[in-house]
Parts: C-alpha cells; structure tokens; sequence
C-alpha cells in the first residue's frame, strides 16, 4: 500500500504543476477557469449554497411524482375508440414484426379500454375515470401523449428516465439540479426522496444517486413514518452539546485531510455532517403532517403516522414550501400485467388510480392556493407505456393485463412555465405508434432543465476525460409545451 504523499503524487497533474510552478503564474491564469466551488458562486464550505441559473427560470423546484411500474396510458390518457372497435381481434402483423416484448410472443389480441373516458375542463382534455380526482385540475396541467423511450424492462428504463442512461452510474435529474441550482435551506436536503410503503423501484437508488458528481448532491431517502432519517437523533448519553462538540474535532480532521490531499469528497463530507446536525431540529418539524389542519389532510388523503404516497405528497409540499430544491416521490403498483386482480385495468386500475390520483390533484391545488405553483414543476407519469394488446401470460385468463411498451406513452405535467389546459403529441389510431410531435425521454429531461434556467447542453460536469450532461448527446427543448 502507498503512502499518502505517494498517492497525492501519482495523482498530479500537468494543471497542478502548472499552478505550484514558475511564481504561481499557471494558477494565476488557470483560476479564471477554475470550476471550484468559489469560482461558481458557492461558499467553499457549503457546496449547496443557492446559485443563480444561467437563464431566467419559471420554475425553481421540481416535484417528481413516479408511478413505478408504468402506468397503462390507454386506460387513463389516451383515448381510443377504434381500439375498442377491434378488442379481442389479432393484432396487426405489422405492429409485431421485429419488435420484442417483455412477456409476450406470437399474435396476441388487441385489448381495448375498459374504463369508461370524458373530456375534462375547458381544454376538453381525455381522462378516464380510473383516474376521476384529475378532471378537476384538467385545466392546469398538460398532458403529453407522445413520449418515447429507449427500453422496455423497468430497471433500465427507469434509469435512462432520470440520469439519461440506461445502466448505473450517471447523476439523476435531482442530482443534476442540485449541482447547478444549490438549496434554498441549509437545515434540510437539497433533494429528498420519499418511497411509498417502502417498496423501491426497480432501478434502485441509481433513479437518485449523485454518479461522479460529489455526493453531496445525491438524493437523501427520508421516511414519511417514524424517524425521518435512520441515526439522524443523538444516541442515549449524548446530548446536542457533546455532539458538537465531536463534529467540531471531526471538522477539523477532515479539513486537515483536504487540505493534505485535496480531496473533492472530503469537503462533501464536511458539508454532510453538518446538514446531518442542522436537521435534527428541521427535519423532524417538516415531516410531521400532523401539524396540518384536518381538512388538508381529508383532501390528500393523509393520516399522520402511515408511509402511504398521500402522506408522501402533503410532504412534498411542506419541504418545497421550506426551499427543499427537488422532491422525488416513488409509489410501486403500476405494473398492470394481470397476473392477479390488484393488476386488472378495470377494477385494479380504477382502486389504484383513484386513491393516488386524489392525493396528486390535492398537491396542484394546494401549490395553487399558495401561489407555489407557478414556479414549481411537477411531474406525474411512469418509465415506458402499455401494449394495445393482451399481456402473453395472462392472455387466456379472466383479468385483463397488459405488456410493457416503450414506443409511446402519456405524461402529466404542471406548473413552473408549462402551458395549462393544453394536449400534446398523437400515437396512431390503435395506439402503437407516436404520429405527431414525438417527445423522447431526453427531450423531456431537455425540456425540464430549460424550465429551471439551464441550457442542457451546457450543463456539464467533467469525468475520465470528458464533459457528461443530463442528456448525453440528445436532446431537444419541446417549446410547445411552454407557456
């Protein structure tokens, strides 16, 4: 094993050597370019501290509500009535030569909707009514009927949704706004993840990890019961004191270390021991819905003391109300295949849609009343969409299921600079291809940081040799969905 000293010298550079040679004047003309924390308008001790966007924003937070599993959209956005016309009849060959799918070969039957669809507010916006608590906000939210994605299994999908890769290993969407936005509180996260009844989803922590970004931007999973953060209290025989008294002399190791070695994670360390001592007193006040009169919490659906997604939804609101920059919200149980009767898109469909759905249109209304919406996106929606037809499996059975499907689906949206009341993108009459104005996930993800001030291109961070985006090396700003 190498000494310190050992390793700090392999690891140097022709941009250090620069900096310590020949008076200093490589530092001097190298600091202009310097991407420490300083040179981006953050104090070097906090790494969090707000930072203006490079553009004029609409929106300065982000709530991001993932129904894990992916919504079936033929069943809640996108009306098709000619679909119904054809149920039960062979799917079209076209629509299946040389396409793979998750759980289903040879010629499966089309499957119509059977939940019952009407225009909704001014806008006449198509919902079913598995989704009913959503007709009354129809007029603030646009609904996006052409999204595209890359994969067809959950894990993948899911990860390309949020970091813009398909595998394990890049920053998330909140990590990202973080990095280029900061906080607005320094005793809670920057970006805090909430998990319905504690089932992940299938991509993992990688939907909210900080990848080779400094981890400090990572997304902190609270828990909606209980202690908000596992060990975040003092243990028995230690008071707030004494505690201090230990991070003190943990602080002053650290800066030794990094000052020693130089070290872009010992300062995120600092940073984290820290937060983790301001939000003894924060976080525990913020998460604790009980202090929230009655009729706000009939309206979400709440009750004080469960881990349940309308709990998790008031939540949001009160940490984006307390400058909590990105809010990510996960509930499992969208996996309409019809392997039991909770996966029926009938009466599973209808139970599901509406006791989640009540608590999201609460959250719009909520952020309406206090004037937050404007300037807070959310986002409602899942990683892929569902098949026009029977799900393989489950095809000769009583429930009615389908397969994944990733070449078109629906998304909600609302708020922070997106139109209202407004339908975009078309799939073809059967709903297996987009037909008009296709919107690709990077698109979306384009288009979200272009709500927050950022180019999307120029948002970058250097790794192993090159600069990394959100949206790789795609990408587009969909200006049709801005107001």
């Amino acid at each position: 094993m190498k000494p310190p000293t050992a390793e700090r010298l392999l690891d140097a550079t022709r941009r250090t050597f620069l900096q310590s040679s020949s008076l200093g004047l490589g530092s001097v003309a190298l600091s202009l370019l310097s991407e420490s924390p300083a040179a981006a308008g953050r104090p070097a001790d906090n790494p969090l501290a707000p930072k203006p966007p490079p553009h004029k924003p609409t929106a300065k937070r982000v709530i991001y509500l993932h129904m894990s599993g992916a919504p079936p959209h033929l069943d809640i956005f996108d009306y098709k009535p000619e679909l119904q016309k054809r149920d039960g009849q062979n799917c079209p060959e076209k629509y299946l030569k040389g396409k793979r799918f998750a759980f289903t070969s040879g010629v499966p039957k089309l499957l119509g909707t059977r939940q019952p669809f009407q225009r909704c507010g001014q806008a006449g916006i198509w919902m079913s009514d598995a989704v009913k608590p959503l007709h009354a906000v129809a007029d603030d939210v646009t609904v996006i009927r052409s999204m595209k994605t890359d994969e067809f299994n959950h894990a993948p999908a899911e990860l390309l949704l949020f970091t813009g890769f398909a595998r394990q290993g890049r920053p998330s969407f909140g990590a990202w706004t973080c990095y280029g936005l900061g906080s607005e509180n320094e005793n809670l996260p920057g970006f805090v993840v909430l998990i319905s009844n504690g089932v992940q989803p299938s991509g993992g922590q990688g939907c909210w990890g900080s990848g080779f970004l400094p981890s400090v931007f990572q997304g902190v999973q609270c828990r909606s019961k209980g202690e908000p953060v596992l060990y975040l209290s003092d243990p028995p025989g230690l008071d707030r004191k004494l505690r201090r008294l230990g991070l003190d002399a943990l602080k002053d190791l650290n800066e030794w270390q990094e000052q020693e070695l130089g070290h872009p994670e010992t300062r995120t360390r600092i940073a984290q021991y820290e937060l983790a001592f301001r939000m003894q007193l924060s976080a525990s006040e913020v998460m604790d819905i009980s202090r929230e009169p009655q009729k706000v919490l009939d309206a979400y659906g709440a009750k004080p003391g469960s881990g349940s997604f309308a709990n998790n939804c008031l939540l949001a609101r009160r940490l984006v109300e307390r400058g909590v920059r990105f809010v990510q919200l996960f509930d499992w149980g969208w996996d309409f295949h019809g392997t039991n009767p909770k996966e029926d898109i009938r009466d599973g469909l209808t139970q599901k849609g509406t006791v989640t759905t009540q608590a999201v249109a609460a959250l719009i209304k909520d952020l309406k009343s206090r004037g937050l919406l404007d300037d807070t996106l959310v986002i409602w929606g899942g990683e892929f969409g569902r098949t026009p037809f029977r799900e393989g499996r489950t095809a000769g059975g009583s429930i009615l299921g389908r397969d994944h499907y990733p070449d078109c689906f629906s998304l909600m949206l609302a708020g922070g600079g997106i139109k209202a009341g407004y339908t975009h993108g078309e799939t073809d009459e059967l709903g297996f291809q987009v037909t008009k104005d296709e919107v690709h996930v990077h698109d979306l993800q384009a288009t979200l940081l272009h709500c927050l001030g950022f180019d999307h291109t120029q948002l970058t961070f250097r790794f192993q040799g090159r600069d990394y985006r959100l949206t790789d090396v795609h990408g587009r700003v969909v200006s049709a969905i801005l107001r």
